[in-house]
């Protein structure tokens, strides 16, 4: 079995900063991390991998320095690795970035793809979906148990308050909650043995035969992010003191009445 893993290189929300004055992410000095929902899905492929053999390909596309988490990905235990970068990829939305994953992944090929339900800096669990869209094949999204029956998948999807039992058929995508396992640590031998693979990096130029450059990068995107605000802290509450229960009451409805809430 040929098993795609997509992720995505984030910044650790516990440590970004918003610019007051432009609205948007500093990224800065932020450390970046493998994005959550995607690290379940490489220890989904590498569990299928164990069960039934094969290979594990993680892919990303990034700026260069989205190679440590291909690195990490491969310490993991995948086996190979492919970077998509370049400047013509830049500023792309959710639906141009599933163009060109999409594009690479019928280069190179595969039986099931696995990516996270969403990323933790857009949180918009579009791309998956797209993926499989441009793919032409079937996708069930919000996993989180995940086995294999002969040339099909069986995927208990997470639905409200209940789950869905799907049987799909390969070749599939199936977007991963991180819920779904415990991603295992990375060993020291996988460290040393990722950091002797190569990362294959694949440009515009590797992928322009299938590639339209009118739907990908800033210019090919339908959508784009105006601005981003961090949440607002609530104004300072009033404190009622030495009042009797009536005239607690009385001033808690004088409020109440004042914003127009009742």
């Amino acid at each position: 079995m040929k098993i795609l893993v997509c992720i995505k290189q984030v910044p650790d929300t516990a440590e970004v900063k918003l610019d007051p004055k432009t609205g948007r992410l500093i990224r800065e000095g932020v450390p970046s991390i493998i994005n959550h929902d995607d690290k379940a899905g490489i220890e989904a492929a590498l569990k299928l991998r164990d069960e039934v053999g094969g290979t594990v390909t993680v892919v990303t596309m990034g700026p260069p320095q989205a190679d440590v988490a291909l690195r990490e990905a491969l310490a993991m235990g995948c086996d190979d690795a492919y970077l998509l970068s370049a400047r013509e990829f830049g500023g792309s939305d959710t639906y141009a970035t599933a163009t060109i994953i999409a594009t690479a992944l019928k280069k190179i090929g595969f039986d099931v793809v696995i990516t996270g339900r969403q990323a933790i800096d857009g949180d918009t669990a579009q791309v998956g979906p797209q993926i499989a869209e441009q793919l032409g094949v079937p996708q069930v999204s919000y996993c989180e148990e995940l086995k294999v029956d002969g040339d099909y998948m069986i995927v208990r999807r997470q639905f409200e308050d209940q789950s869905h039992l799907l049987k799909v058929k390969t070749p599939c995508l199936i977007t991963c909650l991180a819920e779904l396992n415990e991603p295992r640590y990375m060993s020291v031998y996988g460290i040393v043995d990722a950091y002797k693979k190569d990362v294959t990096v694949w440009g515009f130029n590797d992928l322009k035969d299938n590639l339209n450059p009118d739907w990908i990068g800033l210019q090919g995107s339908p959508t784009n992010v105006f601005l981003s605000f961090g949440k607002k802290q609530k104004d300072a509450g009033t404190v009622l003191e030495n009042l009797s229960e009536d005239e607690a009451v009385q001033a808690i409805m004088d409020k109440l009445i004042e914003r127009h809430l009742i």
